[in-house]
């Protein structure tokens, strides 16, 4: 997901969305750790998403507070 995509979202879609992004991550690494998972680059994929996410949301939060 780009950082413009996300910069155009509020505070509490980019909260959900990270919470969304972090259960999707949760559940590729138990794939993963049980053998199921066929796309590993996926993880770092979703990795990076969150990370992005996380750092708007920081963004947002400080210009607003």
């Amino acid at each position: 997901m780009k950082a413009s995509k996300l910069r155009e979202m509020s505070v509490v879609e980019l909260s959900e969305e990270a919470f969304e992004m972090s259960k999707q991550l949760f559940q590729l690494r138990l794939q993963k750790a049980t053998g199921q998972l066929d796309n590993v680059s996926k993880i770092r994929e979703i990795r990076k998403d969150l990370a992005r996410a996380k750092t708007v949301l920081t963004e947002k939060e400080k210009n607003n507070g």
